[in-house]
């Protein structure tokens, strides 16, 4: 039986928490409850859109409620862990709100994960069930989620959403189709309701040591980072909120995302990619008026609307973006190109959100990535002896506040580094604060390269490599890219009296080794030896600056 949640989490401490009820950023009520509470606000408005199926509320929350019962009926109980790996689709929404009901904690994996990342993240989190698409881009995801369920120690259970499903297999589809008494469904449910200082979802790190740390999400704190978000970002009732990122990042899930809309009572469309033929098609025809990109996507936008026209935007009000920071040159083109407002979303899934407030000057909306979403989170800038820097100075940014969690989940050695003894979160970010208290991201002090708002760890390429037997000394770095903002450089030794491996060779090993594809190295130089600093340790700086004047000489 796996181990209660509680015993691996870092609770706010009891003056931080009765501070944050009494200001009523926590509500003290499960996030489920607040959704049917949308529901029967507006119960024949339209929820949830994906391709021709159209879901108003009411059949929204019934399915929802549906689905809960049946996982429940499986044997699964409140505070069990399911892995979720599903495409952008209606089922999705569903699992998510259905595990939100019952108390079932969604571990929220990317459509790219793999063999490694998803055994991790289902043996870390002790996970009795997985839900994954049957096949996604000539991938079998359902053989792999039976080839975990050998290594788990207890009922492993195979949810999946598509039309072949293997034997062995649960039909997602068919576990969500509504109930006989959705009246009875939901009375059932209320009596076993989560309570708000428990865990909702685990969302996932971006670290740079290995593979990435499960965030513990409570109700009351991911509640409030929806609902904010969502003021921030003037997401109502009558927003039609497109979803064409990876669902499961806490950008389009919770910022305000997904959950953010449906608390407001707005209309969620689901879109598998946001590539920019289908995504514009899809904004013209529902009416989109809110959607997240990353700056990599944005670009890509951009570059269609001035060969193609941005016609089919008008209805579209406000474009965030986030992920990484979005160069100002390309934020100065986004309202005179897209004719929308652009807001900057600079934030984690480990809590901090800032945004630029839409009626911003334009200089502050092009230049900055915005400022705090609440009035009671702490932001520091800090040098390397976590002494506050001067103002206008950049440094290491640390963080508290309401919806910002103290600690990683089952990481108490991490937790140590991660977060100072008085619970500050060290996010990794370089900053510099303006005299009007918005922020400017200047770079990173972790070693995490962050492909396209996909994050690396750079630490976690290198384990991998050097398994290689060719390799004697390899260094992942940051290498510039204009489209992604960056992408992953080697940077190899050869083992004395061996061959220096190709980079074919190095991607195909971490291939079998079932690793991600977007971690997947993308240019190697091979060096005699890695530059170092002066206590022997690997110059990652040196290295960064290196590829980066190479790609300047036209010669990486």
């Amino acid at each position: 039986m796996a181990a209660p949640i509680s015993e691996g989490t870092v609770p706010w401490p009891k003056a931080d928490a009765d501070r944050y009820t009494t200001a009523g950023y926590w509500a003290g009520r499960p996030l489920g409850d607040l959704l049917r509470e949308s529901a029967d606000r507006t119960p024949d408005a339209t929820a949830l859109v994906d391709g021709h199926l159209r879901l108003t509320y009411a059949e929204l929350a019934a399915r929802a409620d549906s689905l809960a019962l049946r996982l429940l009926g499986l044997g699964l109980v409140p505070g069990d862990r399911i892995v979720v790996q599903l495409a952008n689709g209606w089922e999705f929404t569903v699992l998510t709100w259905a595990c939100l009901r019952a108390g079932i904690v969604p571990v929220m994996a990317l459509p790219a994960h793999r063999r490694l990342e998803l055994a991790y993240l289902a043996a870390h989190s002790e996970a009795a069930a997985i839900a994954v698409p049957d096949r996604l881009r000539d991938f079998d995801h359902q053989a792999l989620a039976h080839e975990l369920g050998k290594e788990a120690p207890g009922p492993w259970h195979v949810l999946v959403a598509g039309d072949d499903i293997a034997p062995g297999s649960l039909d997602l589809r068919a576990l969500c189709t509504p109930g006989a008494d959705p009246a009875a469904d939901r009375a059932g449910l209320d009596a076993l309701a989560p309570a708000g200082r428990d865990v909702a979802v685990f969302l996932l790190s971006g670290g740079t040591t290995g593979l990435p740390k499960l965030i513990a999400r409570t109700h009351d704190d991911y509640a409030y980072n929806a609902r904010a978000s969502a003021e921030a970002s003037a997401v109502d009732h009558e927003a039609v909120y497109l979803v064409s990122l990876p669902a499961g990042h806490n950008f389009p899930l919770a910022c305000p995302g997904i959950l953010g809309t449906l608390l407001a009572g707005g209309q969620v469309v689901m879109l598998p990619s946001p590539e920019p033929v289908r995504a514009f098609a899809t904004i013209a025809a529902e009416g989109v008026t809110h959607t997240a990109v990353v700056p990599a996507v944005a670009g890509r936008w951009l570059e269609h609307a001035e060969q193609h026209g941005a016609e089919q935007l008008g209805s579209l009000r406000v474009l965030q973006v986030g992920g990484s920071r979005l160069a100002d040159e390309l934020a100065r083109r986004v309202r005179p190109v897209l004719g929308t407002t652009l807001q900057q979303v600079f934030g984690m899934a480990e809590g901090l959100l800032n945004f630029t407030r839409l009626d911003d000057p334009e200089e502050v909306i092009c230049a900055t990535q915005g400022r705090p979403m609440c009035r009671d989170d702490e932001v520091r800038l800090v040098d390397e002896l976590d002494q506050d820097v001067p103002e206008g100075e950049p440094g290491s940014l640390l963080t508290r506040g309401p919806y910002t969690p103290r600690g990683y989940y089952r990481a108490a050695e991490h937790n140590k580094r991660a977060f100072t003894e008085d619970g500050w979160y060290r996010s990794g970010d370089i900053c510099r604060r303006t005299p009007e208290g918005n922020l400017v991201v200047e770079g990173r002090d972790k070693d995490m390269i962050n492909r396209g708002g996909e994050k690396v760890s750079a630490e976690e390429v290198e384990n991998l490599v050097y398994e290689l037997t060719d390799v004697g000394q390899v260094a992942a770095v940051a290498m510039p890219d204009a489209t992604l903002g960056e992408r992953v450089c080697l940077y190899v030794v050869a083992a004395p009296g061996r061959p220096a491996p190709t980079l074919e060779a190095i991607r195909a090993a971490m291939e079998k080794a079932g690793v991600a594809r977007f971690k997947l190295p993308e240019h190697l130089v091979a060096v005699e030896e890695l530059a170092a600093t002066k206590v022997g340790k690997i110059d990652k700086k040196a290295l960064r600056a290196d590829i980066a004047a190479r790609i300047g000489n036209g010669t990486p």
